[in-house]
């Protein structure tokens, strides 16, 4: 029967391929100290369905290349997709809208030359 290994998205860079690393806890035998391993395993996504940070299932097959053999069986969860704030234009800037790390940029910090000149004041 084939091995089948569910692990973490870490990697699908290449085409029809994906990095998936497995975490484990081990007890050593002696110590009795608990400890993780992790294992990376390449793997075949042949419709390219896996996206970095989704818990999948992978399942052993023939040797696909040197690295590969394991193909992706299933996406068991979806990674959550972070909402990224746009940057803004050049133009967009010189129009006059000022984003809010811009603003603070402007403001003179405490340690400036503006700042000391107005402490002394």
């Amino acid at each position: 029967m084939a091995k089948s290994i569910t692990g973490v998205v870490t990697s699908n860079k290449a085409d029809k391929t994906i990095v998936v690393t497995v975490r484990e806890r081990k007890t050593h035998p002696l110590y009795r100290k608990q400890y993780t391993t992790t294992t990376k395993f390449m793997a075949h996504d042949e419709k390219n369905e896996a996206n970095v940070g989704d818990k999948v299932v992978i399942v052993e097959t023939r040797p696909i290349s040197k690295r590969k053999s394991f193909t992706l069986q299933a996406v068991i969860e979806k990674a959550e997709v972070k909402h990224v704030e746009p940057e803004q234009s050049k133009e967009q800037r010189a129009k006059g809208k000022v984003s809010a790390a811009d603003e603070l940029s402007s403001q003179p910090s405490a340690l400036s030359p503006e700042a000391t000149k107005r402490s002394e004041k």
